[in-house]
């Protein structure tokens, strides 16, 4: 088969919704339709939002709602959830809650959905008190999803209304060979979490490449990858841009977190030699540089990996210069 060239596959946008310092959600949520806005003008395929809770630094946890928001502020880009954490929700309320959505916004919401709560186990807890059995059931689950967006449902007891016989695509999200395995089996489309979950990722999509099943909703194996890219027009700015994260990465790694914090001159004094390590370990697939740093890191990325779709992520605390960040991507994938 011939090599997927980064200029002929899409590139999609996973939206964290950082809040940063000195700032409040509101403004986070301005920025990532600003943000949204002009993605779409570029030719991005996707905008995806994720789910999180407790976290000072994220503010999408009601990401349904915020998908409403980003999807009615645009007009041609597919908006949809990086994922929604099943075991927090009972697909009843899913189908009901993507229904609305897809009827509101026809042929442009996607279902991303993961097997984590997206959270500690205390606010887990909180969220579903039968946290540990839907963690469990995450596959049925699935399936009741499936049934719900079914025509041939419209018999049941249970219906989604609205959602049933409508065409929402679910993605399998995964940062484990597990959810590579359950995406294969069910001929679901499949998202892995290699922006933060380097270790297995080479071989969940060669398992779930090797094991697809053909269904009705896919014919052949289709896998997306979030890796984090901060780009800028020269490699030193990039670098700069890049504290901000690797900021937020230490408070993740100490348990420490905070919103997310300017970028400084030097990390010196702001992590230890182990948290370091730990952070450069967990940011395996982050790119950082200028149009042609990211251009040719990006073509060996996509060399190794045949990716159908690439999507990235982008922690950056100036909200300009995050946008261009995805301004000098683009560029990067012209070229590349």
């Amino acid at each position: 088969m011939a090599d997927k060239l980064i200029q002929n596959i899409p590139f999609s946008i996973l939206d964290l919704a950082p809040i940063t310092e000195g700032n409040d959600a509101g403004v986070t949520f301005k920025n990532s339709l600003r943000l949204a806005q002009r993605v779409e003008e570029l030719g991005y395929n996707r905008y995806w939002l994720a789910e999180h809770h407790n976290m000072e630094s994220v503010a999408s946890s009601a990401t349904s709602v915020l998908i409403g928001y980003i999807a009615g502020g645009t007009k041609t880009i597919r908006v949809g959830s990086g994922g929604i954490m099943l075991p927090n929700h009972a697909p009843l309320i899913v189908a009901e809650q993507f229904g609305t959505l897809a009827s509101l916004y026809p042929d442009r919401i996607d279902l991303g959905l993961g097997r984590a709560p997206g959270t500690d186990q205390v606010t887990a807890r909180a969220l579903r008190r039968n946290y540990m059995e839907s963690v469990q059931d995450f596959p049925d689950d699935i399936m009741a999803l499936q049934t719900y967006f079914s025509k041939d449902n419209s018999n049941a007891k249970v219906r989604a209304i609205p959602g049933e016989g409508l065409d929402v695509p679910i993605w399998i999200l995964g940062s484990s060979p597990d959810s590579a395995h359950l995406a294969a089996h069910l001929g679901l489309p499949y998202a892995f979490a290699s922006h933060f979950a380097p270790n297995h990722f080479l071989t969940a999509i060669q398992l779930y490449r090797n094991n697809f099943r053909p269904s009705k909703h896919l014919a052949q194996p289709y896998v997306m990858a979030c890796v984090n890219v901060i780009a800028a027009d020269t490699n030193s700015e990039a670098e700069r841009l890049a504290t901000s994260f690797l900021q937020l990465a230490t408070g993740i790694i100490t348990g420490k977190r905070r919103a997310l914090q300017q970028p400084v001159d030097s990390m010196d004094g702001l992590w230890s030699d182990y948290e370091e390590a730990a952070v450069m370990q967990m940011m395996k697939y982050t790119f950082i540089g200028d149009k042609d740093k990211i251009s040719k890191d990006l073509t060996y990325f996509q060399q190794r990996t045949q990716l159908d779709e690439l999507m990235v992520t982008s922690h950056i605390y100036d909200p300009q210069a995050r946008i261009h960040s995805y301004e000098v991507l683009k560029q990067a994938q012209q070229e590349g």
